[in-house]
């Protein structure tokens, strides 16, 4: 992006997480200072860029067999910048109603996120079925009542609802059970829950654990600090809803559309991954 292009009220000069993160997606929504956190981060836990890529490439695979399975509606949580390979990508690009529009909602509170993503789906002339919620996902009420919300989802029809790379940033303060169940209850039969969330399992080797734990222990003096979870405090959000297959999974292998790599299998100890479906 250059420096034409910057939203108004954007502050450059600092690093901002979505543009970090877009970073680490091989995105081209940063400047120079995200591009020098990020490789900060890096050095701290260096599975940083490979693992937000899987949680991409997962999100992707989600988004294509929602639309095989028929659904045109998405609402992405926590949506950051909406750039490499996001969700208004991969429906633009798979389509295939012309007689029916599909409807992308990305909901982010930050100020840098809601920025860029204006203006990148009105520069894409996408916002006729795409729109930004600058909203807290910890309010779920007031995420339904937005305007952009109530204009383009229609909640009596099946949503994919996706909450990828977020979760871990809802700490037992912001009472998780009762928000996942907020979300559900929202959802009609045959919607999806997506899921990712970070973890740490018991066969991480030691070295990749401590860096990890390092990475999230350096999230505890920030706005937001970051939780791991096992699978058993993760699997009672899904509500007792049936899981897709294969079930909950390390992020390469759910539906992997290639052969996993070294690296990629790498990231299987760091993070769950998981679709339902309401009956």
């Amino acid at each position: 992006m250059t420096a034409d292009e910057v939203p108004p009220g954007v502050d450059v000069e600092k690093p901002s997480a979505a543009r970090v993160y877009d970073w680490y997606l091989g995105g081209s929504q940063n400047w120079a200072v995200d591009r020098e956190f990020g490789r900060r981060a890096e050095r701290v836990w260096p599975l940083i860029r490979p693992i937000s890529r899987q949680n991409r490439a997962f999100m992707n695979r989600v988004v294509r067999a929602a639309l095989e399975a028929g659904i045109r509606q998405f609402v992405d949580l926590g949506s950051g910048v909406p750039t490499a390979g996001n969700v208004h990508e991969i429906v633009r690009d798979r389509w295939t109603a012309p007689d029916r529009r599909p409807a992308v909602v990305y909901v982010d509170y930050e100020a840098v996120a809601a920025a860029h993503s204006t203006l990148i789906l009105e520069r894409e002339g996408a916002t006729d079925w795409a729109g930004l919620v600058r909203r807290d996902i910890r309010e779920p009420e007031a995420v339904f009542a937005d305007e952009t919300t109530r204009r383009l989802i229609d909640w009596s029809q099946p949503v994919c609802l996706l909450m990828i790379t977020v979760l871990h940033f809802i700490g037992p303060a912001d009472e998780p059970d009762a928000l996942m169940a907020a979300y559900r209850e929202k959802l009609a039969p045959g919607s999806w829950l997506a899921v990712t969330h970070g973890t740490c399992t018991e066969d991480a080797p030691p070295e990749r654990a401590a860096g990890v734990r390092r990475f999230v222990d350096a999230y505890r003096d920030t706005s937001n600090p970051a939780y791991l979870r096992s699978a058993e405090e993760i699997r009672p959000w899904f509500g007792g809803w049936p899981l897709l297959e294969p079930g909950m999974t390390a992020l390469p292998d759910w539906r992997p559309s290639s052969p996993v790599s070294p690296l990629e299998a790498e990231t299987r100890p760091f993070a769950w991954c998981a679709v339902a479906r309401r009956p």
